[in-house]
């Protein structure tokens, strides 16, 4: 099964009480009247959907393994739960996606796979996904089509600071309207232009965290250099911390959107 989003209203942390079908197994119907917490909604290989309920009183539900303790988990369709009334579901979690970028083989151009692949060694909040795309430019423009709130680029890119010096900005995406879209590019500007014209909705926002590079190669250059400048490698043990700030924000925000709605 794989896990998706809300059915019917339900997500993780709603409470509910169990109706199984006159069909279902003895186990099942012995839960009749019984109070449940929705941990995740997941589909079958059929795209059915399947709420996956943890009773009420389970002592695994809080201690979990670490304590000797396991939750049981149980599956019941949408029509076999009934939402309590009154209980407001949890408000699902932002969707982030962290893209680092840039070509490992041309010096400080290698910043954001570096950053990318350290934050990988982390925990993550929930809805928060970081990967190293590389020079893969037209993997990250689909990527951003897959249902972000936000997308962050971690990306070396001059700005006239010093080597080291860290940025985050904004771009303003109106601007790439006219921006020719290139397939084998991994230009900032030129993956947004080919999401959009990719897409058939609005992108989402789009944050950028950026790096001066000391070293700034073209490609052309008849050798590869492997090996970050020394600013923009302690740039990296910096950059990872700001980004979780700035994730950290990101979800802050969007929760507190929800609870104004």
């Amino acid at each position: 099964m794989t896990e998706t989003g809300a059915v019917t209203g339900l997500r993780r942390g709603s409470r509910v009480r169990l109706r199984p079908s006159r069909g279902s197994d003895l186990f099942d119907l012995a839960l009749e009247g019984r109070i449940g917490e929705v941990d995740r909604v997941e589909e079958d290989l059929e795209g059915n959907p399947h709420v996956v309920v943890v009773l009420e009183g389970d002592p695994g539900r809080d201690f979990g393994a670490s304590r000797g303790q396991v939750a049981h988990h149980f599956y019941f369709s949408p029509e076999e739960v009934e939402p309590l009334s009154g209980d407001r579901p949890a408000a699902p979690p932002a969707r982030i996606l962290v893209a680092g970028i840039g070509n490992v083989f041309l010096a400080d151009d290698g910043f954001g796979c570096e950053v990318a692949q350290a934050l990988g060694r982390r925990p993550l909040p929930e809805g928060v996904r970081v990967a190293d795309f590389g020079i893969r430019g037209m993997d990250l423009a689909y990527r951003m089509l897959e249902g972000w709130d936000t997308v962050v680029f971690v990306d070396a890119a001059p700005r006239g600071a010093a080597p080291g010096t860290l940025f985050v900005i904004e771009p303003d995406l109106r601007e790439i309207a006219d921006a020719a879209p290139e397939t084998h590019a991994m230009d900032p500007v030129r993956v947004l232009a080919l999401a959009r014209h990719l897409s058939e909705g609005p992108l989402p926002r789009v944050l950028v965290v950026g790096c001066e590079p000391e070293v700034r190669m073209t490609g052309e250059e008849p050798d590869v250099q492997v090996g970050l400048s020394e600013p923009v490698r302690r740039a990296v043990d910096e950059a990872v911390p700001l980004v979780e700030k700035l994730l950290a924000d990101l979800l802050d925000r969007t929760g507190e959107e929800v609870r104004s709605q």
